[in-house]
């Protein structure tokens, strides 16, 4: 369905590699498969993770076999920002993410966050804090 853009760097092409262990594959597809799963059964709408271009390479296949959209922000030449799922939530991400995450405004990282499924009372404080507009002292956390 949707084809990978590349928002930082040349390529998002990994250099050729040697074999790796399922050892060393596993956790990344082990969390990989959860975040299908959750896709799957809509408990969550848009995804995250933050992989090397080696696993990038295992993952994208199933993304595309099973017809769900994503797009990849390269980090550098090791590893890449990879986001999928709903297309709504896909496109709203790729119009955010146009520079590093770190370099979001407040806005921009309140909206991604919410939109990743973040907890919205620490998204609420996060941008608060972010933005300057400091937060009051007497409200508690929902947990306290």
């Amino acid at each position: 369905m949707a084809e990978p853009v590349t928002l930082i760097g040349a390529g998002v092409h990994a250099p050729p590699s040697t074999p790796r262990r399922s050892a060393d594959v596993a956790p990344v597809l082990r969390l990989f498969h959860h975040h299908i799963y959750e896709y799957g059964r809509g408990i969550r709408a848009l995804f995250l993770m933050t992989i090397s271009h080696r696993e990038l390479e295992m993952v994208l296949g199933k993304l595309e076999a099973q017809g769900i959209h994503h797009f990849v922000q390269e980090l550098n030449p090791v590893k890449v920002n990879l986001f999928f799922g709903r297309p709504a939530f896909v496109a709203v991400a790729r119009s955010l993410v146009t520079r590093p995450l770190n370099a979001l405004t407040a806005e921009e990282d309140f909206m991604l966050g919410t939109l990743l499924g973040y907890d919205r009372e620490q998204q609420c404080r996060r941008f608060l804090t972010r933005s300057g507009r400091g937060m009051p002292e007497e409200l508690p956390l929902a947990a306290e």
